[in-house]
């Protein structure tokens, strides 16, 4: 509301630092508050290490494996990763990672589709890595995101990234991976079979995606907030 205005930019006036897990977090917050030297961004990060697998050759696969990790829930656009699968043949399958309240409505609506036997909702894992290494494309399609930590481990993976090109998305993922028009499941269906059936193409993007992914990891997140509170100490 906006009477709350005036109140949280004081507030945030009160902090030594602010800091953002991303520059799209940090642009909105400045929009909001105005612009202030105390703020800045740190961005969130993974354990790189643990995702990262050799990229495979896909070169005359019998079938292709999809797989989205993502919350069951309404910022996530499962519905045209769906549509996608409809337009690619049916060798052509999607595993699903996540659990969340929109689980019975989207197994619904694959059976509408007549799209049932090609997904495979795999709940709640521990095992993402794993998952990820016996995937052939990685794909997050969202409405919007903050600064999707999924997105940096399934560019990590040695697989190709697909994602919408939407805020908190197209920041991590631009320059790097493919990014598709949010919604646009056709555009989806082409660019999942260019990588699957371009080797060359799919090695060059998911080295990009590889390389992209060590700007996120841990180990540089945890230097820089180690660095920032040694200068607020002085």
């Amino acid at each position: 509301m906006r009477w709350f205005k005036p109140i949280d930019r004081w507030m945030y006036n009160q902090y030594e630092a602010v800091v953002c897990i991303s520059e799209k977090a940090q642009t909105s917050l400045e929009n909001y508050i105005g612009k202030r030297e105390k703020v800045l961004t740190i961005n969130n990060g993974v354990d790189v290490k643990r995702f990262l697998h050799p990229i495979k050759n896909v070169l005359a696969q019998e079938g292709f494996i999809i797989t989205m990790v993502a919350g069951l829930r309404a910022e996530k656009d499962h519905e045209t990763v769906f549509r996608a699968l409809t337009h690619m043949p049916t060798n052509y399958r999607l595993k699903l990672v996540g659990i969340g309240v929109r689980e019975a409505e989207l197994k619904a609506l694959t059976q509408e589709m007549g799209i049932q036997d090609r997904v495979v909702f795999m709940g709640l894992r521990s095992d993402v890595p794993d998952i990820l290494e016996q995937s052939d494309v990685v794909v997050l399609s969202s409405h919007w995101e903050g600064l999707s930590l999924s997105s940096v481990e399934g560019m990590a993976s040695g697989r190709p990234f697909i994602a919408s090109d939407v805020d908190g998305l197209r920041e991590v993922v631009g320059g790097a991976g493919v990014l598709f028009p949010h919604g646009d499941d056709k555009s989806l269906a082409e660019s999942i079979q260019r990588l699957c059936e371009n080797p060359a193409y799919y090695r060059e993007v998911a080295e990009a995606c590889q390389k992209r992914a060590q700007q996120y990891d841990i180990s540089l997140m945890a230097d820089s907030y180690h660095k920032l509170y040694q200068t607020l100490l002085q």
